[in-house]
């Protein structure tokens, strides 16, 4: 199974560096010099590392096949692979290992089915299709996502209120506190 282990971002300087969107937890075992990385599309890559260093909290890597700014560019979004089994970390997960969980509630009710991870800013995200064909993103934190049983093929969810495209309807929103109402005589002039 091929696991995205980076995604080149935009060009860096003139001499073919790349600014990677790192998608592991050891870059330093998948980007030395000398590695060689299949790609998605097939026909970007394989890639040789040449050289890697960080800049500022970001993986910048040179490859051997691109060696000026105009070839680092036409990389930009090209995705970084490796092969790989399953995961054997307790608390870690392979997008393809969480696809096709069934997506349940503490109660056991079916909520959906997660199709994918996306990788956010602040911290990765379900991507579950709800039972009514809704997507919603689900932060993927404790919080929310208390129970993975890969083996048990489920996922179990504790949504915040309003979360789900299911629940949207109970949303209750108290405008009590949005001030007055435009038009409103609440604040005549005094003569």
């Amino acid at each position: 199974m091929e696991l995205v282990v980076a995604r080149i971002g935009k060009a860096h300087g003139l001499r073919g560096e790349v600014a990677l969107d790192v998608r592991t937890d050891v870059p330093e075992e998948r980007f030395t010099t000398g590695a060689v990385l299949a790609t998605v599309p097939p026909d970007a890559g394989p890639l040789t590392v040449a050289a890697t260093r960080v800049h500022q909290g970001r993986w910048l890597v040179q490859f051997a096949e691109s060696s000026d700014r105009g070839s680092a560019e036409a990389l930009r979004g090209v995705e970084l692979v490796v092969e790989s089994g399953e995961s054997d970390e307790e608390d870690a997960w392979y997008p393809h290992e969480l696809a096709g969980l069934r997506a349940e509630l503490a109660d056991g009710t079916v909520v959906g089915e997660v199709v994918g991870l996306e990788h956010l800013p602040a911290h990765d995200v379900l991507v579950l299709r709800e039972t009514g064909g809704e997507r919603t993103l689900v932060p993927f934190v404790h919080a929310i996502v208390p129970v993975v049983d890969v083996p048990g093929g489920r996922v179990q969810l504790t949504p915040p209120g309003g979360l789900l495209a299911r629940d949207a309807g109970a949303v209750v929103v108290d405008r009590a506190d949005d001030g007055p109402e435009q038009g409103s005589d609440e604040h005549e002039d005094e003569a």
